[in-house]
């Protein structure tokens, strides 16, 4: 009895100074805070279990006995890490697992959905949905929010309806799944087979052909007859020209990549400023004008204020919302309204005047016409706010 009090108060001990340890490494919720919390629960087990001892040996031996599926196949193939750290289902079973679908073909996309390179993509994946879900491609999207509002479920049903997506998305918002693929990019594509393991990794836009085939080939190991030929005839809308990168307005996003706004000084992080036009408008900057709040991932409109941007592309799409009511901007590109045939298709016309409403946290297109250089002017008014632009 003596032997089990002391074993009890040294498992209080144990159990007090790991809350401690983990409290002071939340940020890393792997590694030694994992053994320490394995090594209370054996103790505890021991406590509170007669015959603990031989439990713990018959389960030894039971896994011994339990067959390991190999790290690696072919000497090539790695095995695929599993789904982690979940926090929403979306036409999927809560819990669902990548090796819930062993027997059949798993594609992984990375995406967030006001990512214009994943955008890009969509049309190609909802298609190989269609054509092959009944063949034994199974498709999961595991959205990884680059911006705080594509953690709301709502906000991305209401996009996954937009583009069509029928197939599973699992919320990804603590980028738990992210680490465990050792992931880096938007949107990457992973093919595993029916056994588990990645047959194909392909990182950003493109290789839509390349990527169908090898659909087709591991299909084809699970006894699925699918046509070789006759691949999906979709067009390639992945850029093969130069443009103006990505640029961002959240101080957290952009001083780090070094695009700071082109107005003297600069950004002024969490203060609210009055901006003013520099003679000399350079390329591929973000100017403003007029009274800007300077926060996080977005920039926000105090007053009636604009954005100046010389870009080159032929299509600029504007990561958008508004604080509370809808808010309008007009659009001018080169100091005219911006035309019909160089309109994006989220611009709407009231006679000469070119406007666009933003009335949710979305990527709206405001410009699609010709390639080349342009200046893009934006005037909005209070309760604005914009968190990138990105081109094609």
């Amino acid at each position: 009895m003596k032997i089990k009090t002391i074993i009890l108060v040294v498992v209080l001990l144990l159990v007090a100074g790991s809350i401690y340890y983990l409290e002071s490494l939340k940020a890393s919720p792997a590694g030694p805070v994992t053994e320490i919390a394995e090594e209370v629960s054996e103790i505890s087990e021991i406590v509170e279990t007669e015959g603990a001892e031989d439990t713990i040996k018959e389960s030894e031996k039971e896994e011994k006995e339990m067959p390991t599926q190999p790290m690696i196949k072919d000497g090539i193939y790695p095995l695929a890490p599993e789904l982690k750290g979940i926090v929403g289902y979306i036409n999927t079973e809560e819990g669902t697992k990548i090796s819930d679908f062993r027997g059949q073909v798993v594609l992984i996309d990375f995406w967030t959905y006001t990512c214009i390179n994943c955008i890009r993509t969509l049309p190609h994946l909802t298609a190989w949905d269609q054509k092959y879900k009944d063949d034994g491609l199974v498709i999961i999207g595991v959205h990884t929010p680059e911006f705080e509002f594509e953690k709301d479920i709502d906000n991305v049903k209401s996009a996954m309806e937009k583009y069509g997506i029928e197939y599973r998305v699992v919320q990804d918002n603590n980028y738990e799944t992210w680490r465990n693929f050792k992931n880096r990019f938007w949107p990457r594509k992973y093919l595993i087979d029916s056994e588990g393991y990645i047959r194909f990794d392909h990182i950003g836009e493109g290789a839509y052909d390349q990527t169908e085939k090898i659909i087709q080939e591991l299909l084809g190991e699970i006894g699925t007859e699918v046509e070789e030929i006759g691949l999906t005839d979709m067009l390639d809308k992945t850029p093969t020209v130069i443009t103006t990168p990505e640029l961002y307005a959240g101080y957290k996003f952009a001083l780090p990549r070094g695009q700071n706004v082109g107005n003297l000084g600069g950004l002024k992080s969490k203060k609210t400023a009055d901006y003013v036009l520099p003679e000399e408008i350079e390329e591929d900057i973000i100017y403003l004008e007029g009274t800007w709040q300077s926060n996080e991932d977005n920039l926000e409109a105090k007053s009636s204020a604009s954005v100046i941007l010389n870009f080159v592309a032929h299509s600029v799409n504007i990561v958008a919302d508004s604080i509370k009511d809808p808010v309008e901007i007009d659009v001018f590109v080169d100091g005219k309204y911006v035309s019909k045939d160089q309109a994006g298709s989220d611009v709407q016309f009231d006679g000469e005047r070119a406007f666009v409403i933003i009335d949710q946290p979305q990527l709206y297109n405001i410009v699609e016409g010709d390639y080349g250089g342009y200046t893009l002017k934006l005037v909005t008014t209070e309760g604005f706010t914009f968190h990138a632009f990105t081109f094609g």
